[in-house]
């Protein structure tokens, strides 16, 4: 039996194409998850297409009882958190980021002599509630790091975290079960197929041409979000040149209580963190005076010293 007969392809429940806004200091967005369309679809509370030049940027920002994962797709990001770490996301570069119990960082493009934009996804996913006051941690995921599976000439798919085609990713990234596959498809006309969870939901975004899924075609920016009814998504690509990112996760029965990038379980737990931050405690302590080196920008030459404290290059 092949493995197209033995699989349940999902259904879809609902999409829509994410419209740009702007977001940050400057910065435009394309969000998905995160709008009245989608408020919010467990794990995840939000995902975002940004696009950033200097001087804009996401400057110095607290988080807590989540976690942030950001995929450099042009351009290049630098990071640096209050606990000291700091790096710079090339593209084809991840950052999985748990900032737990409470962290404040700051994300800013590097600024280049071309003027060139720096592009990419950051998704936030919710903690499980037994894991909001989990110390922060990071992991930086190198694009030397990622596998590439390719079943046919037709076919590549980075397999940031899970399995796809039998190409297996690192495991642990995140607390938060997430698998994360990123499409690329050469030609009209050519098959896909992902197998996920049952207990994952599952959308798909298209940042380049389009898709069709059950005869339907879904255009450049379109957001796709699947039922929990089966065990894979299947299409076909619509298009000359298609990219799209497919991404699932364990689906968390808890209620989602939040301010911005403060996120909870209940009014009064989220009430103890909003006071934790303003009082400067419980993973706060120095957010009241800590500022990050690179919240006023941060050039090219300065970003290639950093990369290369890590034996790391453009």
């Amino acid at each position: 039996m092949s493995l197209e007969n033995m699989n349940q392809v999902r259904s879809v429940l609902k999409h829509f194409i994410a419209i740009e806004q702007s977001e940050g200091m400057g910065a435009r967005v394309r969000r998905s998850v995160g709008t009245h369309e989608m408020r919010k679809f467990l794990p995840f509370l939000m995902l975002d297409h940004f696009t950033v030049a200097p001087p804009a940027g996401f400057p110095d920002h607290p988080h807590h009882g989540q976690e942030t994962i950001t995929y450099i797709i042009e351009g290049a990001v630098a990071h640096e958190d209050i606990t000291g770490s700091r790096g710079v996301l090339r593209p084809g570069d991840l950052q999985f980021m748990t900032a737990g119990r409470g962290i404040v960082h700051s994300e800013i493009p590097v600024s280049f002599a071309d003027n060139r934009a720096s592009k990419g996804l950051q998704l936030w996913v919710d903690l499980p509630e037994k894991l909001k006051n989990t110390r922060p941690r990071y992991r930086d995921l190198r694009r030397e790091e990622i596998p590439t599976a390719k079943p046919n000439e037709n076919v590549s798919v980075k397999v940031i975290s899970g399995n796809s085609y039998g190409v297996e990713s690192l495991a642990d990234l995140a607390y938060t079960p997430i698998h994360f596959y990123y499409f690329t498809l050469n030609k009209n006309n050519v098959e896909f197929e992902q197998g996920f969870p049952k207990d994952f939901n599952v959308f798909l975004y298209v940042l380049k041409g389009s898709v069709s899924i059950n005869k339907q075609v879904y255009p450049q920016y379109s957001a796709v979000f699947f039922k929990a009814d089966g065990d894979s998504i299947r299409g076909v690509s619509s298009s000359e040149n298609t990219e799209f990112a497919v991404i699932g996760g364990r689906i968390l029965d808890q209620e989602v209580v939040h301010y911005g990038p403060f996120v909870e379980t209940s009014k009064s737990k989220l009430i103890q963190v909003i006071k934790n931050y303003q009082e400067g405690k419980n993973g706060f302590e120095r957010a009241q005076y800590w500022t990050s080196s690179i919240s006023n920008g941060i050039d090219e030459s300065r970003a290639k010293k950093i990369l290369q404290q890590s034996n790391l290059t453009f």
